[in-house]
């Protein structure tokens, strides 16, 4: 891209020009609360993309050459250059695609990105990473960005399935790659994990000592905890809003715009603390705080995580007293309850009654299965629900569903629920039936969308779950979904304009699409997604990643 075609669109034109508005530091409503209607902070830029291969992604699919964002929006989509810069009062900044492949920015309708924003370190996914130079080569990379002797780390996302050697780096192979960094490798959830010599003197030195290996190895549980616990004791205010802009930069990079965020697990601030650990009530302020900066360059939308174990549901009803659902503007929006609605997430009185007092105060809620039965005894609390409250308008979510059978899809369906769907069996999973059942699902007719979960046990990166959906392979080659694959035109239908019900409220008319009067969000592609060989996927990567009109990820600037 020359110069001039880059001209004032670049990331840091954007974000230093003033094109976002300002945002209110505090969401008042609820403890992490919503932006008031009066402090607006969209993004508005004008633009026009022509000479390019633009998927709209609209109901009849079209695929335009030419499209034109005025303020912010969407004000034409088609074949005329000449017609698409009408109306502007000035010179609307102009970049030729060069034939490029381009998308209407991705929806990630379920993942944990503000785990990912407030995570300890420096935080560096590996989920692109095929083997352990790959790993040393990311982490170099980072190192040259980051002051000597702070920590480099990755806290979820990847598994050593994904890895040539199917191992973890050992403490020499990180001590070559960061010989003035400490470093910190976790797998999922728990570990096990692995550090360098200069991570090995602070661990075995913290306040609860960490048992760690000859080899860097870290155990998986107390020990991971332990280690995890001490790093996240070391996060100030400023690393966490660094750690933001990181999670919201690495999201543009890959195309994914919108994030609806699921929350996370209370914390205990205790070693039995996980990657999907966090303060309920304080994580999303630093994400605000970058937001009132002018900073935010993706769109959040918040579900609210609850665990009540009482009947009386304290918590959540607390929630829907103070909190209001679709509150914010479009760049940070309230949501949803969920993924938890209570701590047995499966069903049960608790579970019922949380159900109850979310129908009656108008709430989407979102709950997630992951084995043969849970979904049932959801799904039947819903009906039961429904039979109280009718929830047909509401749109509850049972996400992951790697084995919902067609008769209860059917029965979701019928009380207006979705399913959304996600790849996270990728990394680690075995078949032959490893899940969600995408073939089945889709063939319903009941409304479905496409997520990550990342970033714990999953990746965020959406290419990756294209792979997998569309082939229906693990990181280690081997068919483990069989007969349930989509096509690749299916699979980014999912991503974008089917994950408008997902998001529900005003977003419905805003997102998902290319259509004159939604919010201009478009992905320009390094390759051709619908074109490349299979096997190249899961590494597409976007050139130009647009939100309302300005470039937020250049590839040829990525500083």
């Amino acid at each position: 891209m020359s110069n001039e075609e880059r001209r004032g669109v670049s990331r840091r034109s954007v974000l230093r020009g003033g094109t976002a508005t300002a945002v209110g530091a505090g969401m008042a409503a609820g403890p992490a609360g919503a932006t008031g209607p009066d402090r607006d902070q969209t993004i508005r830029a004008d633009l026009v993309l022509h000479n390019g291969r633009i998927h709209t992604m609209d109901r009849r699919n079209r695929v335009v050459s030419v499209l034109a964002i005025r303020d912010g929006r969407i004000v034409y989509a088609g074949n005329d250059a000449r017609a698409a810069r009408h109306g502007f009062e000035g010179r609307p900044r102009t970049i030729d695609l060069r034939g490029r492949t381009a998308v209407p920015g991705l929806i990630d309708c379920h993942n944990h990105i503000v785990l990912m924003g407030n995570r300890p370190g420096h935080h560096t996914p590996l989920e692109n990473a095929y083997s352990i130079a790959d790993v040393r080569s990311s982490y170099r990379a980072r190192a040259r960005r980051v002051p000597r002797g702070e920590f480099v780390t990755t806290i979820g996302g990847f598994h050593p399935h994904q890895f040539t050697e199917v191992r973890l780096p050992t403490l020499a192979e990180l001590d070559e790659a960061l010989p003035h960094h400490p470093a910190y490798l976790s797998v999922g959830f728990a570990g096990p994990s692995v550090t360098n010599s200069l991570g090995r003197r602070f661990f075995e030195a913290a306040e609860i000592p960490v048992t760690v290996g000859a080899d860097g190895a870290i155990a998986g549980g107390t020990e991971t905890g332990k280690a995890t616990l001490a790093l996240r004791r070391t996060l100030t205010a400023a690393q966490r809003e660094r750690g933001v802009r990181d999670a919201m930069a690495y999201a543009a990079s890959l195309g994914v715009t919108t994030h609806l965020d699921q929350g996370a697990f209370q914390a205990t601030g205790t070693p039995s603390d996980g990657a999907a650990h966090e303060d309920n009530h304080s994580m999303h302020l630093p994400f605000l705080d970058v937001y009132a900066q002018g900073r935010g360059i993706v769109r959040l939308r918040i579900n609210y995580l609850h665990q009540d174990t009482d009947p009386a549901v304290p918590e959540l009803t607390a929630r829907l007293r103070h909190t209001y659902p679709f509150f914010g503007d479009d760049m940070v929006r309230t949501g949803a309850i969920g993924e938890f609605i209570a701590a047995s997430y499966s069903g049960g009185p608790v579970f019922l009654e949380a159900a109850r007092r979310s129908a009656r105060a108008g709430w989407r809620i979102e709950v997630h299965s992951l084995t043969g039965t849970d979904f049932q005894t959801q799904i039947q609390a819903f009906e039961t629900v429904h039979a109280e409250t009718p929830i047909s308008d509401l749109r509850w979510v049972v996400a992951h569903v790697p084995r919902i059978t067609p008769d209860y899809l059917q029965r979701l369906r019928a009380i207006g629920g979705g399913v959304n769907l996600t790849g996270w069996q990728y990394l680690a999973g075995t078949g032959p039936a490893a899940g969600p059942p995408f073939r089945t699902i889709l063939d319903s007719g009941i409304p479905a969308g496409m997520s990550s979960d990342g970033m714990q046990i999953a990746p965020m990166n959406p290419w990756i779950h294209a792979y997998y959906a569309v082939t229906g392979k693990n990181a280690r080659g081997q068919v483990i979904n069989a007969g349930q694959q989509i096509s690749r035109q299916e699979l980014l239908t999912l991503y974008t304009r089917a994950n408008q019900w997902f998001l529900g409220g005003p977003d419905e008319h805003l997102l998902g699409s290319l259509e004159v009067g939604r919010l201009g969000d478009v992905v320009v592609l390094d390759d051709d997604y619908f074109t490349v060989p299979v096997e190249r996927l899961r590494r597409l990567r976007a050139d130009l990643t647009v939100v309302g009109g300005a470039v937020v990820h250049d590839a040829d600037d990525p500083h």
